[in-house]
């Protein structure tokens, strides 16, 4: 009984360790909506995406540093520049813009399709399975999505190449997820998210004449929400993210970002005065219970042998010792 016990130990903290993360990763990604959206109406899409790499490749290039980290091995770098260019490059920029085109509640709806599109590029290319109870949270967080998203429509215009940015940018960002899933196989967390940060960065140096146009008319509250961008819903949340990634599998990891919607109508209501209509509530409500479907493992008997690992395999070296650190 006293082996059974301190044998679960270890694996009972790094799941833990993983939840925390990924519940630190979905507030962080709800508040981004908030500052974004002051900061989108100084900052063009391209300007608000470079300045907001730029803050966050500062915050965690100094981290790596402090940390001496050092460079991820040579089998990590396909999915950091895939997942730099897809996730931290293209899909910030064109979810700035598909956001200046569409309503919030159409932005929302299309967006949430990214989800769906992990969970099956992930079985597809990650050789993960696609559970039952998974499919059916993922199926209730997207109804509440699609709800949330029907309540928030008609306070703005939408149109033809605002749908299709936003479904772009869900595109991309289930690309950039299932390209970092392999990466995380061969360097930390922190090695990772850094690295795919500056790559991101790279991809929208040519936004630097308009970031440098736009930052010199910009009010003090539209930049110190960019750097907010950059340094927390970017550095850190982006950094738990991955932690959490190397932890389970891709699909789940995507259904928990069905919290987010649910936790921007909250922040919107305390912080911006913005009273939820029922039905937003309501919607807000199907995508929480969602989540907690997909991400609760059915029980299987007394013990679980590896309650923490992805399907397609055991945890590398370096996510072992990275599931170590503090």
């Amino acid at each position: 009984m006293t082996t059974h016990s301190s044998s679960a130990t270890p694996a009972e903290t790094r799941d833990w360790r993983a939840t925390a993360a990924a519940c630190t990763t979905v507030v962080l990604w709800a508040s981004a909506f908030v500052s974004i959206r002051s900061a989108g109406e100084a900052y063009s899409p391209g300007a608000l995406a470079l300045g907001r790499l730029l803050a966050g490749s500062l915050a965690l290039g100094t981290l790596l540093l402090v940390r001496r980290e050092g460079l991820p091995s040579r089998a990590a770098w396909p999915g950091i520049l895939w997942s730099g260019l897809l996730w931290f490059g293209l899909y910030m920029v064109v979810l700035n813009w598909g956001e200046q085109q569409v309503d919030a509640g159409t932005a929302a709806m299309v967006v949430n399709i990214g989800p769906l599109l992990i969970a099956l590029l992930g079985a597809r290319l990650l050789g993960e399975g696609l559970p039952r109870r998974l499919l059916l949270g993922m199926g209730v967080s997207f109804a509440g999505a699609a709800v949330v998203g029907l309540s928030m429509s008609g306070h703005g215009s939408s149109s033809v190449l605002g749908v299709l940015l936003c479904l772009l940018a869900a595109v991309a960002y289930a690309g950039g997820v299932v390209g970092q899933k392999p990466a995380l196989r061969h360097g930390s967390a922190l090695q990772i998210t850094t690295f795919g940060c500056l790559v991101g960065t790279a991809g929208c140096l040519p936004f630097a004449g308009a970031l440098v146009s736009d930052a010199a008319d910009a009010p003090l509250s539209a930049t110190l929400n960019m750097v907010y961008l950059g340094i927390f819903p970017t550095a850190l949340a982006f950094t738990t993210w991955a932690y959490a990634l190397a932890r389970t599998t891709a699909g789940r990891m995507g259904a928990t970002t069905y919290a987010v919607p649910a936790l921007v109508v909250l922040m919107s209501w305390l912080l911006l005065d913005e009273v939820p209509a029922l039905l937003t509530v309501a919607g807000g409500l199907l995508c929480l219970a969602g989540v907690a479907v997909s991400r609760k493992r059915p029980q299987t008997g007394a013990t679980r042998t590896h309650p923490a690992q992805p399907v397609e395999g055991p945890l590398h070296d370096a996510e072992r010792q990275a599931a170590d650190r503090p």
